[in-house]
């Protein structure tokens, strides 16, 4: 479970931290439902831009961020639907826009479901402790801000191959940043860093690992999940079948709001997606891919096997070529020409690396199984081109601009010809064969328990007690709050 033993001490140290730099902490609650944000936040916030490091800007953790770049309050939840002309199914496939949130990437709010616990229960202490960030990209990224935000110090892991905008920006906000070997797919170089940072700076440090923080799991089941929820309504007012949700496997906190999905709609599959260059899902294996902001070549802790139903993997090459079809006026103008609507075209740089491979993901799962109009699919858009912007550059400056040839062709081969390979339906003994993978990085390599790893798959409860743990959290934030006040 989500630590939340309280430690007085530490805690105390921490109120008086955020008094004195006028910090008010949000609730899960009002993450996901700002109008319980109080007026004097809300007129706060018509000052402060979207990327500013404001600590009004944590009230910012949410779906609902009204889609601009400063003053913005709340609306609805910020999310688009991809019509046929462009994604070459019956089924309708809508997704969550993270653009609007600050940094631009949805994992500021993972961050903060792990920060958020261990500062009301003074299991960080914000005034002596440096948090480090372990990530592939944006999760540190909103780790660094969030500290930012805070006042206190942060160290941001991630491989050294990520895109420049992801260093640049950090090395504003960061205290510290460890570029490590590799890419996308080194993760355990990240662990490795991390035990190397924890030898040499013992208690000096908190590590929130994404990958096994129960918080990221919390904030995605407790915020991502009701918000994709309100889309489902908003599309399905006058009928439709929800048939589910695909999202890449990353960090597993994304997927965790399939489980809240999936209590709502009980037939409704939860699909997780890999780049087929490196299949540890599907194929136990291993490799080196471009989809930056997924990792793997290992399951994490907090993914729920027990509820995934599908697993599909993805071409990176497919995504890399969407990205310059989405992003290049050729690209706009075929797009066009195949009656996809201005609308839909407008927002295209609104999807992002792994946005592009989890509409990959919707699109095989509505071929595979022969999905139709009265079917929806829900996906999460992560982050938008604003983080890529250099990897389109240093395409054309190798290749040249897309051609209308190119434009065509990328259509057909990699949306029009996508189909139903590379795809497992999971059945018992396939969910318990990837569960099993966990011991080899998590129980031998990190430390964690056999016990625990066994519980998560039999006790039924498991999953159930960590949701539950919300309103607890909750009710620590709304005591910490008060104490800042008074």
């Amino acid at each position: 479970m989500i630590r939340l033993d309280l430690h007085p001490e530490v805690r105390a140290r921490n109120v008086q931290r955020c008094r004195e730099r006028g910090i008010v902490l949000p609730t899960f609650a009002q993450m996901r439902d700002p109008s319980l944000i109080p007026s004097s936040v809300r007129e706060r916030l018509t000052k402060v831009g979207l990327w500013d490091v404001d600590p009004a800007n944590l009230f910012r953790i949410t779906w609902r961020n009204e889609p601009v770049q400063s003053g913005g309050t709340f609306g609805g939840v910020n999310w688009i639907e991809l019509p046929p002309q462009l994604t070459g199914v019956c089924a309708r496939i809508v997704a969550l826009v993270g653009h609007w949130f600050p940094t631009g990437a949805h994992k500021v709010g993972a961050t903060y479901g792990c920060l958020a616990p261990a500062l009301v229960s003074g299991n960080f202490d914000s005034q002596r402790q440096k948090a480090v960030w372990p990530s592939t990209g944006n999760y540190c990224r909103g780790g660094a801000y969030n500290s930012a935000l805070l006042g206190c110090d942060s160290i941001a892991v991630l491989p050294e191959g990520m895109s420049r905008e992801r260093f640049e920006w950090l090395k504003r906000i960061a205290g510290e940043v460890i570029a490590t070997p590799g890419t996308e797919s080194n993760v355990k170089e990240i662990f490795d860093a991390c035990k190397a940072i924890s030898a040499e700076r013992g208690d000096d440090i908190v590590i929130f690992n994404q990958f096994n923080e129960l918080g990221n799991y919390l904030w995605h089941y407790s915020v991502t999940g009701p918000a994709l929820e309100e889309v489902i309504k908003s599309v399905t007012a006058d009928g439709g079948h929800v048939a589910g949700y695909t999202a890449a496997t990353g960090s597993g906190g994304t997927l965790a709001a399939g489980d809240y999905l999936k209590q709502c709609h009980p037939t409704s599959v939860i699909v997780a997606s890999e780049a087929l260059e490196c299949p540890t899902l599907l194929r136990n294996g291993f490799g080196e891919h471009r989809i930056e902001g997924i990792g793997d070549k290992h399951i994490p802790w907090i993914h729920n096997l027990r509820n995934t139903d599908v697993i599909t993997a993805i071409h990176d090459q497919d995504t890399i070529d969407l990205m310059r079809l989405f992003n290049e006026p050729a690209g706009h103008d075929y797009l066009r020409s195949v009656g996809v609507p201005d609308e839909t075209v407008s927002q295209l740089d609104k999807i992002g690396i792994s946005g592009i491979g989890n509409l990959l993901s919707a699109i095989k799962t509505a071929r595979y199984f022969e999905l139709g109009s009265d079917d929806v699919l829900v996906t999460v858009f992560t982050d938008s081109m604003q983080l890529y912007r250099s990897r389109v550059d240093d395409l054309v400056a190798r290749d040249g601009e897309l051609s209308p040839i190119d434009a065509a062709r990328i259509h057909a081969g990699a949306i029009g010809h996508q189909g139903i390979d590379n795809v497992a339906e999971l059945g018992y003994y396939d969910r318990l064969r990837v569960h099993n993978l966990k011991y080899y990085t998590w129980i031998e390599q990190q430390g964690l328990t056999s016990e625990e790893l066994n519980a998560q798959w039999y006790d039924r409860d498991y999953w159930a007690r960590v949701q539950h743990q919300v309103g607890e959290i909750d009710a620590m934030i709304e005591e910490f709050n008060a104490e800042i006040a008074g």
